[in-house]
């Protein structure tokens, strides 16, 4: 089994708010993306992405996952977002408007380039028609890419949808980015709910998500935590049932039928039971 990282709840912080990179040290987040982009204005990125970097250094934020979102490829702060980025040796980058596999590689050359440690991920951000068109391709570009981050408002704003409960407009967008990265054993992260007040929708959403196959969710309010790290987190009834199914076809080897209370337990439940597991011992360890 790879290494498993709780991903439940990944938090977008706008690091040009000194207080909310104060606030996010004591957050039960399983990820946080410092973000350099959208959340902040472009006469305050330089000093954003020096409190970003300097965030990551820190060493305040626990066993968290520490992301940075860089301006997007193409932006006049990018080429300086990125050597800054791999100097601070985060865990992930998040780039946005990820659209090819050729983009991926040249991300991945300038990390190299940079020194970026060995660690530093690339997380690609998935949020227009082409890049899901082509996802796959962006999946298998780079060993450095090792999550999807669906951007779904960007999603529903190049489709020409709408935003509505349930989400048909992008099912098909978010089920073609997710065969992309189960295809090639990539984690995949679902878009952000917009109405932060709306904690109902927003569970709803979450329910959702995780029922897709979503590793978790990413957020814009700290409120979405708790809910989010319910929705993506095994039930007690779930880890109960997988420690059974494991143990039962410990027991049953060379039997050539093995069953958990009444159910024929084949490698697949086995692959199931063992993800589980992982995902919970992950949460375990943030904790």
């Amino acid at each position: 089994m790879p290494e498993f990282r709780a991903r439940r709840s990944v938090l977008y912080m706008p690091s040009s708010n000194a207080k909310a990179l104060e606030k996010a040290k004591g957050l039960a987040a399983d990820a946080i993306i410092f973000d350099l982009e959208d959340a902040v204005a472009p006469d305050a990125k330089p000093a954003a992405r020096e409190a970003a970097c300097a965030a990551v250094r820190s060493g305040e934020y626990g066993r968290r996952e520490l992301t940075i979102r860089v301006n997007g490829i193409g932006t006049e702060w990018h080429a300086a977002d990125m050597v800054a980025a791999a100097a601070a040796g985060p865990d992930a980058i998040v780039v946005p408007k990820v659209n090819t596999a050729e983009q991926v590689r040249g991300l991945a050359t300038v990390l190299e380039w940079a020194g970026a440690p060995e660690k530093t991920a690339i997380w690609a951000m998935i949020e227009t028609p082409v890049a899901v068109l082509h996802a796959e391709e962006i999946a298998a570009a780079s060993a450095r890419l090792t999550c999807f981050v669906l951007g779904t408002n960007d999603l529903v704003k190049e489709l020409y949808a709408e935003h509505v409960p349930g989400r048909a407009p992008v099912l098909t967008a978010l089920s073609l980015a997710l065969l992309a990265a189960r295809a090639h054993g990539v984690a995949v992260l679902d878009g952000v709910y917009n109405d932060v007040r709306d904690l109902e929708g927003f569970a709803a959403e979450c329910r959702q998500g995780r029922e897709m196959g979503f590793d978790g969710k990413t957020l814009i309010h700290p409120g979405q935590i708790e809910p989010a790290n319910e929705a993506f987190a095994p039930s007690e009834q779930a880890i109960e049932d997988a420690r059974g199914i494991l143990q039962a076809w410990e027991d049953g080897k060379g039997s050539g039928v093995v069953t958990y209370n009444g159910r024929m337990i084949e490698n697949l439940h086995v692959e199931t039971a063992q993800r589980t597991l992982a995902l919970a011992e992950a949460i375990a360890d943030l904790s």
